[in-house]
């Protein structure tokens, strides 16, 4: 439920403030402001971090220091919010949350995504979508890394890696999108 909140009052918050801004442009920004890389952050500034309770192999594992974890609590959090003090108070608080983060990420290149970036290239100039593919994954499963591949046009354009497949892929795309549409600029 924190989650439909949180995505609710974002979207608000940007048709309100960024009425000028496509469609596609509000859903990007929205994407990155809701992203387990941002949440989590925001998990630790709130201190939720301190707060969890975790089992014992997962205390052993860094689940504290975890991005989904911080950003499922702090998920859960606005849930709760909502369900103790109604929609206008979980708004509010939101939005006080949110608000610095849609700043940051309209005002500075925060981040970015490079599988739309990578896909958008793709289209305009191969006319074909990158494919990618799990080359390898190593590790216990609480300690998982992942090694993606992405392919462009059948040739292997870039390889990433981390600890979950999301973002071993875009990793992969970054080095794709700067070896194709980066490189080919210069």
């Amino acid at each position: 439920m924190g989650d439909s909140i949180l995505g609710a009052v974002c979207a608000t918050l940007l048709y309100r403030n960024y009425a000028g801004k496509s469609e596609g442009e509000l859903a990007k920004i929205k994407a990155v402001v809701v992203s387990e890389d941002v949440l989590s952050g925001i998990a630790r500034l709130l201190q939720i971090d301190e707060m969890l309770l975790l089992g014992k192999g997962e205390e052993l594992s860094g689940g504290r220091t975890k991005k989904a974890i911080l950003a499922d609590a702090l998920e859960a959090l606005i849930g709760a919010f909502y369900l103790d003090s109604g929609y206008k108070a979980a708004f509010d608080f939101v939005s006080a949350l949110l608000a610095p983060e849609i700043s940051r990420v309209t005002d500075t290149d925060y981040h970015k995504d490079y599988k739309s970036l990578l896909q958008e290239y793709c289209q305009r100039v191969y006319r074909c979508y990158p494919e990618y593919r799990m080359v390898k994954r190593s590790g216990p499963e609480h300690e998982r890394i992942f090694w993606m591949e992405v392919s462009v046009n059948g040739r292997a354009c870039g390889q990433g890696t981390g600890r979950s497949k999301k973002t071993a892929e875009q990793e992969a795309a970054r080095l794709a999108y700067e070896e194709l549409a980066v490189n080919s600029e210069s």
